[in-house]
């Protein structure tokens, strides 16, 4: 997609007037759509819970669930960490993961349940189905609910990272329980009726420590694959990459799941622990660890994304070049807010969070424009960046010119104009690492040529 160049439908920073929000109506197709996906997910929690708990027994269950929810505030609070620089809507987060959670699993269940059927009655090992069978199935159900997401919200979806955090957290959902199933029934349950609650207990440590402490990062780092693939599908222009890369991710979450549970097939057949042992430390280890650098590289990435994509707001006026370079790092983005709300008190914080906020999706609209991504048009493209930087003109006007300590200064594109205190008016250059945050105001608007695409 060739986005025009020249100017745009709109000029450079003037007063904002919002216009009044257009009457509601209600929409009863998309409330009907909303309102099944609600009850389908709704249904599949109560039916996998209330099969697991029917199973197990409540005693059981309760055991499995409070050991399984130990570990989801930690991959949650790692996943909102990633996406920290452009948080993604809470509404989108608890949908994955609660299509993890009870849809991904349901579905899960049912098809290696009847696959350990099969196998039995065509001869077949039951050891197979964690091989062949569970990691297709597995994945293709965690990564549904985020495809879904990006299918019918595709907007929702505007990079790696928020692939990574989508699948992330369907695939938390998925672990959470099955952990509740290991836990409650093949620990807690299964050795309560041989040799008492002690035992039921220690088989619960154990399998703890193994599915948790050691693998609890198995099942996010598996999906954690599909989700590179949707967001490589979100910001490419071709075609061809867009259709490939999910299905690529998907086949290398497959491949991984598959492997890791090959070793440990192998080694519970064999009764051979070090193998899982030799597999963990040698494979999964160095994935897991070269994910997690991959991950943190990413997160700085949309902070470097701002530095070399708004000096072109820069150039025409819209931004000055400290407000650029206050959102390169998370310290800089961190001292701008103290500084707003030392000028402007909680309403200048707040004003602060969303320029920062509203300023990455600038960023990353912009360079899903030049990239020519699929999800936009040039029409809607214009609109949304209109609405991104007029939200950016709303929020500056909440803290500049607060700060008395600090002189009155304008940016026109090009120069600062400073107000001395003999009350001169005199030209100044930009030096070359600006001074951050500095509280500046943008010269009037002058219908002068905006940034070109």
């Amino acid at each position: 997609m060739t986005l025009p160049s020249g100017e745009l439908p709109y000029q450079t920073p003037g007063p904002v007037v919002a216009p009044p929000p257009p009457p509601r109506r209600f929409e009863w197709r998309r409330a009907a759509w909303l309102g099944g996906l609600v009850a389908f997910i709704a249904l599949c929690g109560i039916g996998i819970l209330t099969y697991v708990g029917y199973n197990i027994g409540p005693v059981a269950l309760a055991v499995g669930f409070v050991a399984a929810i130990i570990p989801v505030p930690v991959l949650v609070i790692s996943f909102l960490w990633l996406d920290r620089y452009e948080p993604e809507p809470v509404k989108y987060l608890l949908f994955c993961f609660a299509w993890g959670a009870f849809v991904a699993t349901s579905v899960a269940l049912a098809v290696n349940t009847g696959g350990a059927w099969l196998f039995r009655h065509v001869g077949l090992p039951d050891a197979l189905v964690a091989v062949v069978v569970a990691p297709v199935i597995e994945e293709s159900m965690k990564a549904a609910g985020p495809i879904l997401l990006f299918w019918r919200r595709r907007e929702a979806v505007s990079g790696v990272v928020d692939g990574i955090v989508y699948c992330g957290l369907s695939a938390t959902g998925f672990a959470m329980v099955e952990n509740i199933l290991y836990l409650g029934g093949y620990g807690y349950a299964a050795n309560a009726d041989k040799g008492g609650v002690a035992q039921a207990v220690a088989a619960v440590i154990a399998i703890f420590i193994g599915r948790i402490v050691l693998s609890g990062f198995a099942h996010p780092l598996f999906t954690s694959m599909t989700g590179i693939g949707l967001g490589v599908a979100a910001r490419t222009g071709d075609r061809w990459v867009r259709r490939l890369a999910p299905v690529a991710g998907l086949l290398t979450a497959m491949l991984l799941h598959s492997s890791w549970n090959l070793m440990a097939t192998v080694a519970n057949e064999a009764n051979q622990p070090l193998v899982l042992l030799y597999g963990y430390f040698s494979v999964m280890m160095p994935i897991f660890f070269g994910m997690v650098g991959f991950a943190i590289w990413l997160r700085g990435y949309e902070a470097r994304l701002t530095q070399r994509v708004l000096p072109v707001y820069v150039r025409a006026g819209w931004l000055s070049p400290p407000e650029v370079a206050s959102l390169a790092t998370v310290g800089r983005r961190l001292s701008a807010r103290r500084w707003a709300r030392r000028v402007a008190g909680e309403p200048g914080a707040g004003a602060m969070r969303g320029y920062q906020f509203t300023a990455t999706q600038l960023a990353l609209l912009r360079d899903a424009m030049q990239r020519g991504s699929a999800r936009l048009t040039p029409q809607s493209a214009q609109q949304e960046e209109r609405r991104l930087l007029d939200a950016i003109t709303a929020y500056r006007a909440v803290y500049t010119g607060r700060d008395p300590l600090a002189p009155q200064a304008l940016w026109d594109g090009s120069r600062y104009l400073l107000r001395f205190p003999d009350g001169q008016v005199r030209e100044w250059q930009p030096p070359a690492q600006p001074v951050v945050p500095v509280p500046l105001v943008l010269a009037p608007a002058s219908g002068g040529t905006p940034p070109p695409y």
